[in-house]
């Protein structure tokens, strides 16, 4: 087993919509007494309404707000701090992006759920923007991070609280938490 690191990490919480990243991601930060952020809520309004409207996101509308999230883990870490953070780091190239923003060393945490259970959480949710349509859009998007360097992937068909401790265990093996 990897030596646990003890320097301040940042976390994605990545997938796409009803896997809950916001939800794992608040238990994850919690767990690990770190600030959690809430990836949606650095989202330009023009992106909030567009994906409101069923009209899915296209790189140039993902690139200012992945850069944002960057900012903002970025900043913690400055500040000698983890950060656990929810995006849904649908491509390689986003999640690249991303590590660069923090110098490097980013970990993430792939929740991967089935098409029916990713269809049945999301008609369960009430009050969120992203309708249930735009999931289509999101899994033919998805770029799964097989092999790519720090990813924790777990499966979401369990409660949140076992989700997160299934995380927080792969984290572990791989040097975090």
């Amino acid at each position: 087993m990897p030596e646990i690191d003890t320097h301040p990490h940042a976390i994605v919480v990545m997938g796409v919509s009803g896997c809950g990243k916001s939800s794992v991601g608040a238990a994850i930060a919690k767990a690990l007494a770190v600030e959690f952020v809430e990836g949606d809520a650095l989202h330009p309004a023009s992106n909030v309404e567009k994906m409101s409207k069923g009209i899915p996101l296209a790189d140039e509308d993902r690139m200012p707000w992945l850069d944002l999230i960057g900012e903002a883990m970025k900043a913690v870490l400055d500040r000698n701090e983890g950060i656990v953070v929810s995006c849904s780091a649908l491509k390689r190239s986003y999640r690249d992006r991303l590590r660069h923003a923090v110098g490097g060393e980013l970990y993430f945490v792939y929740l991967h759920g089935s098409k029916e259970l990713l269809t049945r959480r999301m008609g369960e949710r009430k009050g969120h923007f992203m309708p249930l349509s735009l999931l289509e859009s999101q899994l033919a998007t998805l770029e799964i991070p097989t092999g790519e360097p720090g990813v924790a992937t777990v499966d979401i068909d369990d409660t949140v609280e076992g989700i997160a401790k299934a995380a927080l265990r792969d984290l572990s093996l791989l040097g975090v938490a």
